[in-house]
């Protein structure tokens, strides 16, 4: 449909994702830092009120940058960082099934028996394939 301008339409697509990416993951970076951290957080404070929120953000944007301006291979960090997500995941959902399993944390809301079933059914197919892959690459 778009022709020559085909290449045209596609790379503004991919800096346009670009564009809206790197400030949202920068954000996201900067709430959840903030949180654990018990700063002020949020976009409606001015920066003067929150300077380590915003300068996590502006840590997040400039590190996204330079990635961009180095000589990394983005597929190559995009298959890393897919790698790391994949063990970091295992200690994230087994945390995060303690958590809904308390009632103590969780009260009324805590994940009914079948959440729960599924939930370390989950976490345990996580843990094997990380394990798989760690003794496949030994092999």
């Amino acid at each position: 449909m778009a022709g020559s301008f085909a290449f045209a339409l596609f790379s503004l697509g991919i800096i346009g994702t670009g564009m809206l990416a790197v400030p949202v993951l920068a954000g996201a970076s900067a709430y959840a830092v903030g949180e654990i951290a018990n700063w002020k957080t949020g976009l409606e404070r001015m920066p003067r009120k929150a300077p380590a929120f915003y300068g996590v953000i502006l840590a997040g944007m400039v590190l996204g940058v330079a990635i961009d301006w180095s000589s990394i291979n983005p597929i190559k960090a995009l298959f890393w960082s897919a790698v790391v997500n994949g063990f970091v995941a295992v200690p994230v959902l087994v945390g995060a099934m303690i958590v809904v399993s308390s009632k103590k944390v969780m009260g009324t809301f805590t994940a009914s028996r079948m959440l729960q079933l599924f939930g370390w059914i989950t976490t345990i197919v996580m843990a094997i394939a990380t394990s798989s892959m760690v003794v496949m690459q030994q092999n």
